[in-house]
């Protein structure tokens, strides 16, 4: 498959009276995009406010962000098997609005959304400070379950991504750039004398509003199976989950997968890219062993020599990683794991829950214990009223003068397992 990612490159966003784009700029009809997400009947109202990067602006709870993206050409439409029909995607042309972002919010779970700074020290951890971010605060209709309200807040915000991206869809793309991965013997045949080397992505599925969807189907109903990379990058999977915001796979992570975008870069010059493994990362122990026992038969059977396994979240996971990393190892295929820590704020505890020997190479997204100080905002998007309750927080982290006191855990993006932060460690 070979797509083109056009991407047009935003660098300020204003309401305005119509949606377009000039010179640059976004212009947004805060009166459509309401119209649009009062649509659903569970929502009782929504705020839209614009946040820029450098202003001194906290937004919080923060439940997904997402690029706005529309498909010019090839099969299919953006976000495949929920805004549009179940066509296979990953052809064609898809414009991106590269430097902006849809965010939404709402207390959701409460303790498992995160926040944003757009400057200060908080604004050092998270790549949506970077953004010009158009804000949906979402509150839902009285007494509406949490499974409805997350529905509810996950469709808004791909709705409006899904319009601001057809609003530019005539616009001519800043730059063009292609990437293509061919047929399985066709790749394998296209570069033989170098290494081949897959991506065993694992997505977040341990129920609980832990969700993340494949073409439209919940992930944790699937069997791992492989993807042309591509697919990822054109919205077929997408992020439903209410989890810890500090190594959170947002739809953006996955529309922007740094894994897969740095595995492009080195193919046909270091390694033979041969696609990627999609697996999940169940409850049970024996859809564990289920699930890693296919990666590690598709590993096989693919004749690679190695694999990138990325996770999302800790703890649970941390099993799931392992498995992959052993079966995987057990058949002769080297690995490397990318993860993060937890490993307690003076850094002394065991940063996984699970280990092996043959987990002999990981890279870290850095230790989400670390405290940190984040000063009061001159404007709050969303509220403050749960920060105290937020995982990575505890009772009294939030200040009367609106200054936090608390882990990085509650910043959202700030230890991401797919390497999209600035956080690492060394071992000398």
């Amino acid at each position: 498959m070979r797509l083109e990612i056009g991407e047009i490159i935003i660098d300020d966003v204003q309401f305005g009276n119509s949606t377009k784009v000039e010179n640059g700029t976004l212009f947004v009809n805060a009166d459509e995009i309401k119209s649009i997400v009062l649509e659903d009947e569970h929502i009782s109202s929504v705020d839209i406010d614009l946040a820029k990067p450098g202003e001194s602006i906290r937004i919080t709870p923060v439940k997904d962000v997402i690029e706005p993206r529309v498909k010019v050409s090839g099969n299919g439409g953006i976000f495949p098997g929920i805004i549009n029909k179940v066509d296979t995607v990953g052809t064609g042309r898809t414009n991106v609005l590269k430097g902006c972002a849809v965010v939404t919010c709402g207390k959701i779970v409460g303790f498992q959304e995160g926040i944003i700074d757009m400057t200060g020290p908080g604004a050092k951890y998270t790549p949506f400070s970077k953004l010009n971010n158009i804000v949906l605060v979402i509150k839902p209709k009285e007494g509406l379950k949490q499974y409805d309200y997350e529905h509810a807040t996950r469709m808004a915000g791909l709705k409006i991504a899904t319009y601001l991206g057809e609003a530019t869809k005539e616009v001519t793309p800043d730059t063009v750039i292609p990437y293509e991965t061919k047929s399985l013997f066709e790749q394998a045949d296209l570069y033989p004398d170098l290494p081949k080397v897959a991506y065993v992505y694992m997505l977040q599925t341990q129920g609980l509003m832990h969700d993340t969807y494949v073409y439209g189907v919940d992930a944790k109903k699937i069997v791992p199976t492989l993807l042309y990379p591509t697919e990822i990058m054109d919205g077929a999977i997408l992020s439903g989950n209410c989890v810890s915001a500090c190594d959170k796979n947002t739809t953006y992570h996955h529309l922007n997968n740094p894994i897969i975008k740095n595995l492009y870069e080195k193919d046909g010059k270091e390694i033979n890219f041969m696609g990627v493994i999609i697996t999940n990362e169940n409850v049970y122990l024996a859809d564990k062993e289920r699930s890693s026992n296919f990666t590690a038969k598709l590993s096989r059977y693919l004749g690679l020599d190695g694999v990138i396994i990325s996770q999302e979240g800790f703890g649970n996971p941390d099993t799931d990683l392992i498995m992959n990393c052993k079966k995987i190892e057990d058949e002769g295929i080297k690995t490397v794991i990318v993860t993060d820590e937890y490993a307690g704020r003076d850094g002394s505890s065991q940063s996984l829950a699970d280990a092996d020997p043959k987990a002999d190479a990981v890279v870290t997204g850095g230790n989400a214990n670390q405290l940190i100080h984040l000063p009061p905002m001159e404007k709050i998007i969303g509220m403050l009223d749960y920060v105290d309750k937020i995982a990575g927080s505890f009772d009294g982290s939030l200040s009367e003068d609106g200054s936090i006191v608390a882990e990085l855990q509650v910043i959202t993006g700030a230890t991401n397992e797919l390497g999209f932060n600035k956080l690492s460690a060394k071992t000398y």
